[in-house]
Parts: structure tokens; sequence; C-alpha cells
């Protein structure tokens, strides 16, 4: 039950992190829904690269405060810049 919730963790903060990322770049945003699933992805991606890593991987029983810290700031993070790179090449592809 423990992987669920990081998970679930992961993908919160990945949604929280690619709106405000669309919110401190409005260049690149690609709307509430675009931002959203964009960190919803990005999040899943960054927490689950910091598992591979070995950084906030819970040890079974109860998630200690390090894993879920690293969850939110995994997905936070990786749905910042999984949206920003998406922002930008649909704005670099809409060019003409």
């Amino acid at each position: 039950m423990t992987g669920i919730l990081q998970i679930i963790n992961q993908l919160v903060s990945g949604a929280a992190g690619g709106n405000a990322a669309g919110r401190a770049a409005p260049m690149i945003s690609l709307g509430n829904i675009g931002n959203s699933v964009a960190g919803i992805v990005g999040g899943g991606l960054g927490g689950q690269l910091l598992g591979l890593l070995g950084i906030g991987a819970s040890t079974g029983g109860s998630p200690s405060l390090e894993s879920i810290i690293a969850s939110v700031l995994g997905g936070g993070v990786g749905g910042s810049v999984v949206m920003a790179i998406a922002g930008a090449v649909r704005k670099a592809t809409s060019k003409k």
C-alpha cells in the first residue's frame, strides 16, 4: 500500500508542479489541463527516477518522512520540467 500512496503523491505533486511552471512561464503554458497532464506525466517519471536512484525509497511498513518529501519534490520538479519541455516544443512547432 505504501507504493501506491507514493505514486499518488508523485502524480498530484507533478500536476501542481506543472501548473506552477505554467503560471511562472505563461509564454510556454499549455493551459490548465495541458499543464496538469504534462505535470502528471513528469511527476510519475521524476518520482520513479528518484526511486531508481535509491533516493527516498521506502523500506517497507509505513512511509518515512524522507520518502514522502522525496516523492513530493521528485513529482513537483519532474512535472515542472516535462511541462516546460512540452510547452517549449509546442511553441517552437507552432511558429511559421
